[in-house]
């Protein structure tokens, strides 16, 4: 039996329906099992860290009594930086290495000078902390090497970035995984509607694999879920860039939620941004590394979350990678240190105010003193 016109139109329109709401609800369950996937990612790193060996132990003060090493950050003025010297020069105590900071204030030439302080003053190891791009004082590094100074990079590379072979070895760590869970926590504050700002500094290799965390984040558990804007803004104009430039981000973009500074010592600037265009209540503002005065802000309300590490485990696992090179063992392969994430829920246990070691629970500490024979 022949349908009629109507009738065609009615079972196309009814074909039609159906297959618009079959569409739907694949995507509707492409967005649920996205946010379950970010939402385990994220509950994943809310547990304390558990300590793991980065390698065999050994007599670590055998290696490190009476050596000298030197570390230089890539300015003085961050604090997330400042503090793992601070821990490496304590940590130094304990085992007979004599640490010292080489306090500068971003500027290429003062990384030179501090190398050259090094090779003159005798010191074993130039330790050049995240930031010190070793490209720019290779004919330094010759030098030491001509001298036997061996100058390491720590906390600087990714994993997937290959180090300066200049270098005499390297600690790396995964700004790749700091960004996916920085880009997962969005995803899943916002159910899936997350509009984001940047903050970052192109000039450091490592933000290239921490932003491509964040993208990958999005790309893999929430596709409809935007990067903004980038906000590119070098480390020596963070102080003069940075607050400028994300009021003006958020008054063109009104629909962001979140602004993400990738190095928490950025948030000082951004958190006046975000007060002043009066968006505290609709923006959000997670970043990562722990500093404390940035976990302090999450005690305020300023700051949300912060992907943290424990500064004092970052100068234990630095100093052991450099000392298990000078005995001849095999450096690891990266820095052996957790993300944790800290935010309203769990943020006194970082001290009140917030310290560099808070948090992380103890046993770390009694792992590397068994791991380095301290009695």
């Amino acid at each position: 039996m022949k349908m009629t016109c109507g009738q065609t139109w009615r079972a196309t329109t009814w074909a039609l329906v159906l297959m618009l709401a079959a569409s739907a609800s694949i995507q509707a369950d492409e967005v649920s099992e996205g946010l379950a996937r970010a939402t385990e990612i994220v509950e994943s790193h809310r547990s304390v860290p558990v300590f793991e060996a980065p390698g065999e132990p050994f007599d670590i003060r055998a290696v490190a009594e009476g050596k000298k090493m030197l570390s230089i950050p890539n300015t003085s003025s961050n604090q997330f930086l400042k503090g793992i010297i601070q821990r490496e020069i304590e940590v130094g105590k304990e085992i007979g290495l004599e640490v010292r900071e080489w306090e500068n204030q971003g500027q290429p030439n003062q990384w030179v000078q501090g190398i050259e302080y090094a090779i003159a003053n005798d010191f074993d190891i130039v330790d050049l902390i995240s930031g010190v791009n070793p490209a720019v004082v290779e004919p330094q590094l010759e030098a030491a090497k001509a001298a036997g100074v061996k100058v390491f990079t720590s906390h600087f590379y990714d994993p997937s970035q290959p180090a300066n072979p200049l270098l005499a070895g390297d600690l790396p760590f995964s700004f790749y995984d700091q960004g996916w869970i920085l880009g997962n926590w969005a995803i899943v504050k916002t159910g899936g509607a997350a509009n984001i700002i940047v903050v970052k500094s192109d000039e450091v290799p490592p933000t290239a694999p921490l932003v491509k965390g964040i993208r990958d984040a999005f790309e893999q558990n929430c596709p409809s879920c935007t990067i903004l804007q980038e906000i590119n803004v070098g480390i020596t104009e963070w102080g003069t860039k940075i607050q400028p430039s994300v009021q003006s981000a958020l008054i063109s973009n009104p629909t962001a939620n979140y602004v993400i500074p990738i190095y928490d010592s950025m948030s000082q600037f951004v958190v006046p941004a975000v007060e002043l265009t009066g968006k505290g209540e609709t923006v959000k503002i997670a970043t990562g590394n722990g500093t404390p005065f940035v976990l302090d802000f999450i005690r305020d309300g300023k700051v949300e979350m912060d992907v943290g590490e424990s500064l004092d485990w970052v100068a234990r696992a630095t100093i052991d990678g450099y000392m298990r090179n000078l005995a001849g063992m095999e450096m690891p392969k990266q820095l052996a240190v957790p993300l944790y994430i800290f935010d309203a829920e769990n943020i006194e246990t970082a001290g009140v105010p917030a310290e560099a070691n808070k948090g992380y629970g103890e046993d770390y500490v009694k792992g590397f003193h068994e791991t380095w024979q301290l009695k």
